[in-house]
């Protein structure tokens, strides 16, 4: 048996279940009191991208001179706590099932909530925190435990976001240790117990290293005796020293590993199973002040999930519902157009694994799986799409061993593809379509599956 308590090498080398590497794609979701005030800066007023998450009004609001606290004197004045806001977080359209249909429609394969965030505010009834949750107060209702149900009724798996520190407890304050022995740690196995998710994203560790948060032996129960020992999957935000270094699979957040506490940015140590976390707008819990340009647009999104799959990671698209339990119909657009995208493309997607190379010149990317490569074009490629062979398959073929390459263009019903090889190149004529009409499979990204007989 591994030994997880004593060292991360053991964690480290726990091979991360392989249904999370076939996934590719997830929802992830900030909802909690931060959703009522829903305000942030505009991520171009701000030297960094955490000053403008809307998730952290309870802290930023309190310090004294920023943009957070001169909008809540403006809207709510001097007497309105962060706190206070618990009584308008009602989740009064809530509708899990809708939900759930949504984010299967979308195409993705697992979806995480924020159990718990930084303000200790819990959406499942936890014995730790009496009255400080989201069936004691609030919304009345165990918010996770209800879309945990849903999401699993639509084949997909349920993941929980944990916010290690908590900004206003004080035992937290007087001894992070005293705390996480006492209350963090039996906490996350109470959540592990009461719904056993399949991903465990752990956050806020960056004030501690892992000795103080005791997360070894907090993951040593998790893989040997936990209900979900076996399917679990989990991050790398496990100690101020861990992110980028040890833990699960490795993450980025708007293309950034994170910062360490003397404020120099972090770098991944050597090649791991990744995924990147961002929001369709600058922040993760919803912001009313952001607009239609603060978003990213549908091309924008596909490609961005067509770059990171290439380059190996997953990439999971963050929500950001309204206090009354809406998500905001434009990222409902959003989340339709890239399920409307992968219903054509998901098998160059799901089940891949990045190629030798993960691209050739501006406008291609690679996937592959078995006997085929996929070549995802960033734009229409016109009457023939050019590959260099060098790179694409292995090296010292010959080119005879390339002309019985057969191809064909996903959603397209025609007949395979015509191929030829040229001087080094692998040429495929693709049918005459229209590059912007409605002939085309799809939109903004285009897959021919490559394929060599007999391969």
């Amino acid at each position: 048996m591994a030994d997880y308590a004593s060292k991360w090498q053991s964690i480290d080398d726990r091979a991360i279940p392989a249904w999370f590497d076939e996934a590719k794609f997830g929802i992830f979701i900030h909802w909690g009191i931060y959703s009522v005030p829903s305000w942030g800066p505009k991520r171009d007023s701000v030297n960094t991208s955490g000053e403008a998450y809307a998730e952290w009004y309870g802290s930023a609001v309190r310090h004294a001179g920023g943009q957070y606290e001169a909008f809540h004197k403006r809207v709510y004045g001097e007497k309105k706590r962060y706190e206070d806001f618990v009584s308008d977080f009602k989740a009064e359209l809530f509708e899990p099932q809708r939900w759930a249909s949504l984010f299967k429609r979308a195409g993705a394969k697992y979806v995480v909530l924020t159990a718990k965030h930084h303000d200790a505010f819990c959406l499942w009834p936890s014995a730790y925190r009496w009255n400080w949750n989201s069936k004691d107060i609030g919304p009345g209702r165990d918010l996770f435990g209800e879309l945990a149900t849903a999401v699993r009724g639509q084949g997909l798996r349920m993941g929980a976001y944990y916010s290690l520190l908590e900004w206003f407890n004080p035992l937290y304050s007087i001894s992070p240790e005293r705390y996480a022995r006492a209350e963090m740690i039996p906490q996350m196995k109470e959540l592990i117990q009461a719904y056993s998710p399949s991903v465990l994203f752990t956050d806020g560790e960056w004030e501690h290293d892992s000795e103080v948060w005791g997360s070894r032996d907090f993951l040593e129960w998790l893989f040997t005796e936990s209900p979900v020992a076996q399917e679990v999957v989990v991050n790398d935000r496990w100690g101020k020293e861990t992110r980028g270094n040890h833990g699960g699979y490795f993450t980025t957040e708007y293309g950034e590993v994170g910062f360490g506490p003397d404020g120099q940015e972090l770098k991944m140590s050597r090649p791991r199973k990744w995924e990147e976390n961002r929001g369709i707008g600058a922040s993760f819990g919803y912001n009313r002040n952001e607009t239609l340009d603060d978003y990213m647009t549908e091309r924008q999104l596909i490609h961005l999930l067509v770059d990171t799959v290439s380059k190996g990671g997953n990439l999971m698209l963050n929500v950001g519902p309204t206090a009354d339990g809406r998500i905001p119909v434009i990222m409902e657009e959003r989340l339709v157009q890239v399920g409307d995208w992968l219903a054509v493309n998901g098998e160059a997607i799901y089940g891949t694994s990045a190629w030798r190379t993960s691209q050739q010149g501006e406008h291609v990317r690679f996937t592959a799986k078995g006997d085929t490569v996929y070549a995802i074009c960033l734009k229409w490629p016109g009457r023939e799409l050019v590959l260099e062979t060098a790179g694409l398959f292995e090296a010292g073929e010959s080119t005879s061993e390339f002309e019985a390459t057969e191809a064909r263009l996903l959603g397209h019903e025609g007949p395979p593809l015509r191929t030829a090889v040229k001087d080094g190149r692998l040429i495929v004529k693709l049918p005459e379509l229209e590059g912007s009409g409605d002939d085309l499979p799809c939109r903004h990204a285009y897959t021919i599956a490559i394929r060599r007989a007999g391969k």
